[in-house]
């Protein structure tokens, strides 16, 4: 029987006591037996695929296509980013940004600094890859000004996300515009209005608390830094144009589908489809990689060994980081796959509370159930779908369920979310102090987000 032929007769509370389970037994064998995460990962998820009584023959591809489906959108661009950063890095470039930031904006004000040029970065590009270009920079304002890499990783890494949650042109908004009926363009207005403090308070702000609070080093994941003085580093404008590179293809890229679904032009087009193709993230980030290998390698008098060294030294380390994040998405496509997301929907398709909270709540519920912020939203808005169009709301209300409803899908990441394992590895943390940053600040920038909706909701 493969997963499509089956269908699951447990009802959603068994189901809910069987992810609470596994999920409890995940923490009691990484946090107090010790056993590595990718090991333990995989093993919940045969037990968790089991129990849910997913056919024995489709339990591993089951399991394996969770791995593969995470790995497809998780290793290229992780793999190619920290090639890309550890060229930044070796060549003297993210010290060269290092120092401008500190110059113009005072040690005090770093983290701030990199939490803005963050959220620009975050506007076209995705959350993981966004991060993985961004660290070296983040290292080497860290290694100069000493203290704990969370004062100046959690700006970054929230300024990323609120992004990727909040504004189009990032896919589970746009497909929550979609949905609801929503303008993209007053979708992307309030998005911002709402993104913007939500960082400031809860990673900018949040980020300066953890990181006086909870002492962590510079991880070398990326490599050890280069403590000599390095001959001809590149300028600041060099090292600038290479990392906005990436974005200036995905925004093309972005453009252009909307200038296609307009009309403006023929999106079958070979010029069109050739821009389009530069522009998504693995081929836009590869195009950053070739041109940084010349500019920051050749051009700099380094021999093609010594560039191939280079790159390939950045590999080893996020291997790790790779595979935990596939084994975590593994996990949230079991759960996916047990049906636990249909069951939770049925029940809670009702809720009889007013439907800019029931939005909330439900991709809340859906986020914490299976981990995926995406399916959470998405899911989400196709349940409330009906309720919003059989309601009389403004453009401006629309956009703001929509944001309410990409709030609830952000909230309480946890161990079967790729993104908490991502960011854990990144920044050396264990479990535990996982917790206590990444996911109270992914819970704070929720609900602040929901609470500015629900706001500009109710004076419209």
């Amino acid at each position: 029987m493969t997963p499509e032929d089956w269908t699951q007769t447990l009802t959603a509370g068994p189901l809910l006591g069987i992810a609470a389970a596994s999920i409890a037994v995940l923490l009691v064998l990484i946090i107090w037996l010790k056993m590595h995460a990718f090991v333990a990962l995989i093993l919940v998820s045969l037990l968790t695929a089991v129990a849910t009584g997913i056919p024995i023959g489709s339990v591993v591809p089951v399991m394996t296509g969770g791995f593969g489906t995470t790995l497809a959108s998780v290793a290229l661009l992780v793999a190619l980013g920290a090639m890309l950063g550890r060229l930044v890095e070796t060549s003297g470039g993210a010290k060269v940004l290092a120092d401008f930031l500190i110059d113009k904006f005072g040690e005090k004000r770093a983290p701030f600094a990199l939490g803005l040029a963050s959220l620009i970065f975050g506007f076209p590009i995705f959350f993981d890859a966004g991060l993985v270009v961004m660290l070296p920079i983040v290292f080497a304002v860290a290694r100069r000004l000493g203290g704990s890499v969370l004062l100046y990783g959690l700006p970054v890494a929230g300024a990323f996300s609120v992004m990727h949650i909040y504004v189009p042109p990032h896919p589970g908004p746009v497909a929550a515009t979609e949905l609801l009926g929503a303008s993209i363009g007053t979708v992307l207005a309030v998005g911002l209005v709402v993104a913007i403090p939500t960082w400031y308070v809860t990673a900018y702000l949040y980020g300066k608390l953890m990181g006086n609070r909870i002492s962590l080093p510079v991880p070398s994941i990326l490599g050890e830094a280069d403590d000599g003085a390095i001959k001809n580093p590149p300028s600041f404008a060099t090292v600038v144009s290479i990392l906005l590179l990436p974005l200036v293809l995905i925004f093309a890229n972005t453009g252009l589908d909307a200038l296609r679904v307009s009309g403006t032009v023929d999106g079958d087009a070979l010029w069109v489809q050739t821009l389009r193709a530069l522009g998504q993230t693995p081929v836009a980030l590869l195009v950053t990689l070739l041109v940084a290998t010349y500019v920051l390698g050749r051009r700099r008098g380094k021999s093609g060994s010594a560039i191939e060294k280079i790159v390939d030294s950045a590999l080893g380390p996020v291997a790790s980081v790779i595979l935990i994040t596939g084994a975590g998405g593994m996990f949230g496509g079991v759960l996916r796959a047990s049906g636990i997301g249909d069951a939770l929907a049925d029940v809670l398709g009702d809720l009889g509370v007013p439907v800019i909270v029931a939005g909330f709540l439900i991709a809340a519920i859906l986020r914490v159930a299976q981990g995926s912020a995406t399916v959470a939203l998405t899911t989400a808005a196709g349940l409330i779908a009906p309720a919003v169009a059989a309601g009389d709301y403004s453009s401006i209300q629309l956009a703001t369920v929509t944001v309410a409803v990409a709030a609830g899908s952000v909230v309480l990441s946890h161990v079967n979310d790729s993104g908490f394992w991502l960011v854990g590895r990144f920044f050396d943390m264990d479990v535990k102090t996982t917790f206590k940053t990444w996911t109270v600040m992914e819970t704070l920038i929720g609900l602040m987000g929901f609470a500015i909706a629900v706001a500009i909701f109710s004076i419209v």
